[in-house]
């Protein structure tokens, strides 16, 4: 299977709308859910706590480069997670309109 989800998380509504339209138009991803959450993190040898909004970035292997490079320049953050996991399974006509969507082949 080649589907993979893609996780990257940004501060607030307008960046996350940012990165999920760059994303879609440039056909790099089929779809992109958000979802508020509450981060706890060190960074920089402070304990830090934020609320962001994750993105869940759904698209392919093949793709994945040119995706992390795009979100890579778009993200606001100076050191973003970017990181993606294999999906193991998918119904077919979901696995087949996902990579319809993408368009790198």
């Amino acid at each position: 299977m080649d589907l993979i989800a893609v996780y990257t998380t940004v501060a607030d509504e307008r960046q996350a709308e940012l990165l999920a339209t760059a994303a879609i138009e440039s056909q790099l991803a089929a779809c992109v859910q958000a979802e508020k959450i509450s981060s706890t993190y060190r960074w920089q040898g402070q304990l830090e706590q934020a609320a962001e909004i994750r993105l869940l970035l759904k698209t392919t292997r093949r793709a994945y480069p040119r995706l992390q490079q795009l979100l890579l320049e778009l993200h606001p953050y100076e050191l973003p997670a970017i990181f993606a996991i294999p999906l193991c399974e998918a119904a077919p006509a979901y696995r087949q309109w996902v990579e319809q969507q993408i368009a790198v082949n």
